[in-house]
């Protein structure tokens, strides 16, 4: 364990709440251990030490999720980062968080989750098929931010395995912001699982902006974030995993979506979104708002790259 991570165990007593639409498994937090940090985790670190878990006999696949709960006090806005991240996903300048920028706040601590011996995905190849945000209600850039991450709902895929991984947001004690964000291991065989749905889209209704994604957009995001997974800043490394070129950021794409939603969110919703197809870099996207809260990022000939909802 790094230096500028070294855990320590704290009481805990809370419950969790559901997983992606209400598929949570429920576990009260006594079944895990709650192992506090004395600062953010570095993400570089982290990546670092999943490429090495990824080396042949780096790691051994588990079979559960790590019995922990990962926390972190403290946490305040860096506001010039805040405005570089408004500016890369299209937000106005505001005295208030984006929906998503909680997300990248704690991003290192579920990194740093994810990266365990016991998490039951490898980094390296890890596919982010679904995020769900509830914001109870508006954040202020002057507040300070105490976060929490844990792992649950581990189960089969029709591809491999998928879980979710937690992110809490408080403030004084009160949860302001939940983040649950899906991941889809693949391991080659039949799952059993859940089906990824591969058929029956019919064409975009005609949006009402379309946006030119530059690759840029993959640099950029991966500095705002955090995220520096290669498939999203080299061509080389999205290949190595399967794909032509570069990919953008899937939550990437969901804050640009909720940028161009900005004056019709409520300051209390829950945004949840399903990632489809990649969006190569570069490539232009279609933006569509759909009937009942609905919204969508296809590509030019329909097919969706994200479909969401707000509620």
């Amino acid at each position: 364990m790094t230096t500028d991570d070294t855990p320590r165990p704290a009481p805990s007593g809370e419950a969790t709440g559901p997983g992606p639409s209400g598929q949570g498994t429920h576990e009260p937090t006594e079944a895990r251990e709650r192992v506090e940090l004395p600062r953010m985790p570095a993400a570089g670190a982290l990546y670092r030490r999943a490429l090495r878990g990824a080396l042949p006999g780096g790691r051994r696949p588990s079979t559960g999720v790590p019995a922990v709960e990962l926390t972190v006090g403290g946490i305040t806005v860096d506001l010039a980062h805040l405005a570089d991240y408004d500016r890369v996903c299209g937000f106005r300048l505001a005295d208030r968080l984006p929906a998503t920028f909680p997300h990248v706040m704690g991003f290192p601590l579920a990194l740093r989750l994810m990266t365990l011996p016991e998490f039951p995905i490898p980094l390296t190849g890890v596919v982010h098929v679904g995020n769900r945000i509830t914001v109870h209600r508006p954040i202020g850039a002057d507040e300070t931010l105490d976060f929490r991450a844990y792992a649950e709902n581990l189960r089969p895929h029709d591809r491999g395995r998928q879980v979710d991984v937690v992110l809490v947001g408080s403030v004084d004690g009160a949860e302001v912001w939940r983040g649950v964000s899906t991941y889809l291991g693949r391991d080659g065989k039949r799952g059993g699982g859940g089906r990824r749905d591969r058929g029956g889209w019919s064409p975009a209704p005609t949006g009402p902006a379309r946006w030119r994604v530059e690759p840029r957009v993959g640099t950029e995001y991966a500095r705002v974030s955090g995220d520096r997974n290669p498939i999203h800043t080299s061509r080389l490394g999205a290949r190595l995993f399967g794909f032509g070129r570069p990919i953008a950021h899937g939550m990437w794409s969901k804050a640009r979506c909720l940028a161009a939603l900005e004056n019709r969110l409520p300051d209390a919703c829950t945004v949840e979104v399903a990632f489809k197809l990649p969006v190569p870099l570069p490539s232009t996207v279609s933006f569509s708002r759909l009937p009942g809260d609905g919204f969508a990022l296809h590509d030019l000939r329909g097919r969706p790259h994200l479909t969401g909802l707000v509620r």
